[in-house]
């Protein structure tokens, strides 16, 4: 089954356009989209009509004509666009001082000291960054350093970033498998809808697909690079959003771990409240050896963080030499502990909890009536819908995938496409959703889903 679409780009870009004869001819932004192609590299860009965004406010998005979006897809902005609580934060220390990290500065170590409050015991030391990517490339480096080992472990279909390093762990992007360098080694995600272990008929799902990795750990041996890391999104978020077995991750970290490498979460889209719970990995009862964290933790400030061991971050201290200009400097240590404090203050894991039981509830209805709708899965606020062209074959409906988007957002609600075959809806709104926004997304889906599948495609659709 192909897993790039009609372009040849990643199934999961389906959506996204690139070249200016991608987007529609009345496009109404036209001039600056041209503009923008013109001056800016890698132009990626959603919508076949793109929407000039000049506002934000909590779930909203507003447009250049003053329009308004529910926004069901930025993980970014994670307390909501333009958090009052956030922007003060941010302003009073941008208006005090801002420089680089060889100084003191109490927000900084109030900072570590409070998201290291926040993860399982043992993880209790900070190296901030200022991306996702820095994070997972700086987590390898860790793992290597501190191993002596070379390999890596990671899923099909993963992401993790696009520094030179981390670009190959990203196997999305290199689906060929002789692309790839060989110190790396990708498993089959945990897809128990239509990956090679199905829970409709097979037992054991989370030892067969933990058997993948310590089978991938033996190969990493005998090219002579041995295992240094296993790193794993724990939403699987390009793999489609997937829920591994409860026990998969257990088993998976034990052959790891027996293989002599450390275990990665990489928190970046599923940490943050995000799942009902802190960090993704506490569904599944294990504690890992680096965590990263990326995208959300600043609410649109960039903002990465590595979080490990005292005794992994003193090991790798005594034999390499790491420092970040920006990582941890006072006004993103400033947005960053603001954005924890709300998630405090507003109890906003229980908010993810509850809304996404009551928002996952609500499309596994739509899935009666829709018969395009073949998998309802995934954690908190962070779901996804897979399509298929029949239930029984479980052939990917891309096609249609490639076109709710713009549908949706014709209706006023922003949503994306994933999944290594770019058929499974994306939803991962704000952390302060509520019931109600649910609703609405639900309803606008249900009418798109009808006039799509009926064979219109207009605004009312």
């Amino acid at each position: 089954m192909p897993t790039e679409d009609h372009r040849g780009r990643p199934a999961l870009l389906g959506a996204a356009h690139l070249g200016l004869d991608e987007f529609r001819a009345d496009a109404a932004n036209r001039d600056l989209i041209e503009r923008r192609l013109k001056h800016v590299g890698n132009s990626v860009l959603f919508y076949d009509d793109p929407v000039h965004l000049v506002r934000g406010e909590g779930v909203w998005l507003f447009d250049s004509d003053g329009r308004r979006y529910l926004d069901c897809y930025n993980n970014v902005a994670s307390v909501g666009h333009c958090h009052p609580d956030v922007v003060t934060a941010l302003s009073e220390q941008a208006g005090r001082l801002n420089t680089h990290t060889r100084y003191l500065h109490e927000t900084v170590v109030e900072y570590a000291e409070k998201l290291t409050s926040l993860m399982p015991d043992g993880l209790d030391v900070c190296t901030f960054v200022c991306s996702g990517t820095e994070a997972n490339d700086l987590a390898l480096r860790i793992a290597r350093t501190v191993t002596g080992r070379h390999g890596a472990v990671v899923m099909e279909g993963a992401y993790h970033g696009n520094s030179t390093v981390v670009d190959a762990l990203s196997t999305v992007l290199h689906p060929d498998p002789a692309d790839r360098p060989d110190w790396l080694v990708a498993v089959e995600p945990p897809n128990t809808y239509r990956g090679p272990f199905r829970r409709d008929r097979d037992d054991n799902l989370g030892a067969r697909y933990a058997r993948l990795v310590a089978d991938a750990t033996a190969v990493l041996d005998e090219r002579g690079h041995g295992t240094a890391a296993f790193m794993c999104d724990t939403v699987f978020d390009t793999q489609g959003t997937l829920e591994a077995p409860a026990d998969y991750f257990r088993l998976a970290y034990e052959h790891v771990r027996a293989a002599g490498g450390l275990c990665i979460a990489d928190e970046v889209q599923a940490g943050l409240a995000r799942t009902g719970r802190w960090w993704g990995f506490e569904h599944y009862g294990v504690t890992p050896d680096i965590v990263t964290l990326g995208k959300p933790m600043g609410d649109g400030h960039p903002v990465g963080i590595v979080v490990t061991t005292r005794e992994i971050a003193q090991e790798f201290a005594s034999r390499a030499v790491y420092f970040n200009t920006f990582g941890g400097n006072p006004v993103s240590a400033a947005a960053g502990r603001a954005v924890l404090e709300v998630c405090e203050r507003d109890d906003l894991t229980s908010r993810c909890r509850e809304v996404g039981a009551v928002l996952r509830a609500r499309l596994e209805q739509l899935m009666e009536r829709h018969p395009v709708i073949g998998d309802v899965r995934g954690l908190g606020l962070f779901l996804g819908v897979e399509l298929v062209e029949d239930r029984g074959t479980r052939t990917p409906a891309a096609a249609l995938a490639r076109r709710i988007p713009d549908a949706m957002r014709e209706a006023g609600v922003l949503i994306g496409i994933t999944g290594r075959y770019g058929n499974v809806l994306k939803i991962r709104p704000p952390l302060v959703f509520t019931a109600a926004d649910a609703e609405l997304l639900i309803t606008t889906l249900d009418r798109v889903l009808t006039g799509l599948t009926a064979g219109t495609t207009g605004p009312d659709a």
